[in-house]
């Protein structure tokens, strides 16, 4: 198994593209908290770095239990390709995805998976399940963790406790 496609290696150059990325995820997620969705934001690149989606979480607004970041912006990216296969694609997310996302994610044949923070509750790339590594899955996904994880972490931690309040 060729173990470098599935960890990348970050040059400073690809952490940098990411950290710029995922801080748009990041944006699109605090409008989403300002909105009153769990705030969540999602964007997908093509391999010439040009941005094919952008979404945050939208269940609420669409009364919608589909509507997740990751999910509206692999529609998106599919309808502005008119092809499923996002195989030379990145997708940025805020959130590690849940089951639903994984499932997504596997199917559309993404390239690269950029995720902030793990999600202790539902995450489907390596907390709580390890979907990609699954005998059900018909893909390998290359993911890398971490990408701004304290601000993503931090922006949910202070919404779910002001909802709390």
């Amino acid at each position: 198994m060729n173990w470098s496609k599935l960890r990348p290696q970050l040059t400073a150059a690809a952490y940098d593209q990411h950290y710029d990325w995922m801080g748009q995820a990041l944006a699109l997620a605090r409008t989403a908290g300002e909105e009153g969705e769990i705030p969540v934001g999602a964007v997908i690149v093509d391999q010439q770095g040009h941005c094919l989606a952008r979404a945050a979480n939208r269940k609420e607004r669409d009364q919608d239990p589909t509507a997740h970041a990751e999910l509206l912006a692999l529609r998106l990216a599919s309808q502005h390709r008119q092809h499923w296969r996002l195989e030379d694609c990145i997708l940025y997310v805020t959130l590690e995805p849940c089951p639903m996302c994984t499932g997504a994610i596997l199917q559309a044949r993404l390239g690269l998976l950029v995720y902030g923070a793990a999600d202790p509750k539902t995450g489907t790339i390596h907390t709580v399940l390890n979907l990609p590594d699954s005998p059900a899955s018909n893909h390998c996904l290359p993911s890398i963790t971490g990408i701004r994880e304290r601000e993503c972490r931090q922006l949910l931690q202070d919404w779910f406790a002001q909802r709390r309040r």
